[in-house]
C-alpha cells in the first residue's frame, strides 16, 4: 500500500549513518590509527549546533555499540545469539577477538546524549553490530537478537525506545521487514530505485562507476519522490522511506568537481520543493572528517538553500520520525 497525498509542501529529510569504527572495520583500507575518528567526534556537536541554529531536523542512525560507556558494559548488552556470516570477516565480534577495543573509536554515549538533548534530533538505529541482512550464513533469529540488543541498550541507556532503522550497506533484506516492525522500529530507509541501488552485496565496479557519476550527471530516476511512493505491505511492516541522494565527501583536488556535486543536491532540492515532493538526503558523520572545515562550510550552503527553499516555496525540514507522524493516520490506497 501507499501514501494518499497529505503534505502541502515539499519535505527535506536528513538521515545519518552513525558509525566511527563500527562501519568500516571489515573493509580493507580502513585506518584505525589517524585523526580521521577523533575529527568525527568534533565534527558530530558542530553539525548537531548547525542543526539547532537553523532549526534543522535529522534522524541519527547509530550503531547501538556505540552507546556502551566501556568493553564492560558492551558485553553485558551483547546478543545471546551472534550473526554467523560464512565470511567471519563480515562480523564484529570476530574483529574484536583479533583487535581489542579502543573507547575513541567504538563508543560515543556523550555524543549520543548530544543527539538527544539536541532540539529537532532524532535517535535511530544502524542495528547493534551493524547487521548485514543479506550477507550468507546469517539467519532472521540472528536479526531479531541483533534489533532487540540496539533497543535494550537504548532504552538502559537513555530511556528511549528506538523507531527508525537505516540498514547497514544498505543491505535490505525485504523478508526481514516484518521483523523490524514487530521488534518496535515502525520506518525504515530504502534504497533509490535506480538500478546501481539494488541489490548493495554485490558491489560491482560498474554499480559505483555509475553511483558516483551520478552525482553529476542524471544517470537514473528521478530522486525526490511523492507521498505516494512511501510504501508499506501492511499495518505488520514498517515505512519504506526511500533515500534520495548519498551527500559524497569533499574532493580536495577539484574545485569544480565540489561545485558540480554541491549544485546537482541543491537542484534537486529546488525541484522537490517547487513539486511539492520529498527529497533524502543521507551521509555518515565521518565523510566530514578528511576535510572537516570544507565539509562543514557545504552543509551550510545547503542548509541555506533550504532556507530559501522554505521561505519561497514552504518546504519544510523532516526526520524519518517526524515525517511518519506527520503521515499519521494515513489513507491507504492500493498497488
Amino acid at each position: 500500500m501507499y501514501f494518499m497525498n497529505q503534505l502541502d509542501t515539499g519535505a527535506w529529510i536528513i538521515s545519518l549513518d552513525f558509525e566511527l569504527l563500527w562501519g568500516i572495520f571489515d573493509k580493507p583500507d580502513n585506518k584505525v590509527n589517524t585523526p580521521y575518528f577523533s575529527n568525527t567526534r568534533e565534527l558530530v556537536p558542530r553539525m548537531l549546533d548547525s542543526f539547532a541554529r537553523h532549526y534543522i531536523e535529522a534522524t541519527w542512525a547509530t550503531v547501538g555499540m556505540l552507546f556502551a560507556e566501556n568493553k564492560e558494559e558492551w558485553e553485558s548488552f551483547l546478543p545471546k545469539i551472534k550473526p554467523s556470516y560464512r565470511n567471519k570477516e563480515y562480523s564484529a565480534y570476530e574483529w574484536v577477538k583479533k583487535h581489542g577495543l579502543q573507547n575513541e573509536y567504538h563508543f560515543a554515549p556523550d555524543l549520543i546524549k548530544k543527539i538527544i538533548d539536541t532540539p529537532g534530533q532524532e535517535l535511530g538505529s544502524h542495528s547493534f553490530a551493524h547487521y548485514y541482512t543479506l550477507m550468507r550464513g546469517q539467519t532472521p533469529s540472528q536479526f531479531r537478537n541483533d534489533l532487540q540488543a540496539a533497543q535494550r541498550i537504548a532504552k538502559h541507556k537513555f530511556q528511549i525506545n528506538l523507531s527508525s532503522l537505516v540498514f547497514p550497506r544498505n543491505h535490505i533484506n525485504l523478508q526481514y521487514l516484518k521483523i523490524c516492525k514487530e521488534e518496535g522500529f515502525s520506518q525504515v530507509r530504502s534504497n533509490p530505485k535506480d538500478w546501481f541501488w539494488q541489490e548493495t552485496q554485490h558491489e560491482r565496479v560498474i554499480k559505483r562507476i555509475y553511483r558516483t557519476a551520478d552525482c553529476f550527471v542524471s544517470l537514473g530516476g528521478c530522486s525526490s519522490f511523492g507521498e505516494d511512493e512511501i510504501y508499506q505491505e501492511t499495518e505488520n511492516y514498517p515505512l519504506e522511506i526511500p533515500a534520495s541522494r548519498l551527500l559524497r565527501p569533499y574532493y580536495q583536488k577539484s574545485n569544480l568537481i565540489n561545485k558540480w556535486r554541491l549544485q546537482r543536491v541543491m537542484n534537486e532540492m529546488t525541484s522537490a520543493a517547487k513539486q511539492k515532493k520529498i527529497y533524502h538526503l543521507w551521509w555518515h558523520p565521518h565523510n566530514f572528517a578528511n576535510n572537516p572545515k570544507a565539509s562543514l562550510n557545504e552543509l551550510e550552503i545547503l542548509i541555506n538553500h533550504y532556507k530559501n527553499l522554505k521561505e519561497t516555496y514552504g518546504m519544510k525540514s523532516f526526520s524519518m520520525q517526524s515525517l511518519a507522524n506527520a503521515l499519521n493516520a494515513p489513507t491507504f490506497k492500493s498497488m
